[in-house]
């Protein structure tokens, strides 16, 4: 398995194929069957676009994970209070979004993904924290499995509907 930003819009379209799938899966139980079958699987070329565009901050690193040539996920970490949401501090970064394969559970990837976001964190970096869906029970597993903790609720909207959050955070 190799660790590394994006290359080429093939990528970024597995990335995002990656994501659409991970959804589907994941939040199965949690979001309205419209809401995911609106996620994308097989992204245009302006959606690669428009991905990769929201990939080019400078406080942030994006990596995917290829196993045999193709992507099987990816970790986006964002630093600073312009990239960030309002419940990470300013000594803090934020797992905006790790995804991988459902293929692909269980089988490394998305440690791998994690611990190569938190290493291409600033030193000034003392925390890191994400959002997950509060019903996400594979999510939660995963994140307490690596030594994050429940720290705080919220809430998103989803096409109308208020789904509850999940608040974790660990240390670097």
């Amino acid at each position: 398995m190799e660790i590394r930003p994006p290359e080429t819009d093939a990528e970024m379209r597995e990335l995002i194929r990656a994501h659409g799938l991970s959804w589907r899966a994941a939040y199965d139980d949690i979001l309205p069957e419209s809401v995911l079958d609106a996620m994308t699987v097989d992204p245009t070329p302006e959606e690669v676009e428009g991905w990769a565009e929201g990939f080019g901050d400078a406080d942030s690193a994006v990596f995917v994970a290829v196993v045999d040539g193709t992507v099987r996920g990816f970790v986006d970490v964002r630093w600073g209070e312009e990239n960030t949401k309002s419940f990470v501090g300013p000594d803090e970064a934020d797992v905006k979004a790790i995804y991988v394969h459902p293929g692909w559970w269980g089988e490394g990837v998305g440690t791998a993904l994690l611990r190569r976001g938190l290493d291409a964190l600033p030193d000034r970096v003392e925390a890191v924290r994400l959002e997950a869906f509060a019903d996400n029970d594979v999510g939660a597993r995963f994140y307490e499995a690596r030594g994050f903790e429940r720290v705080d609720t919220g809430e998103v909207e989803i096409a109308g509907e208020t789904y509850p959050t999940a608040i974790y955070a660990r240390n670097c």
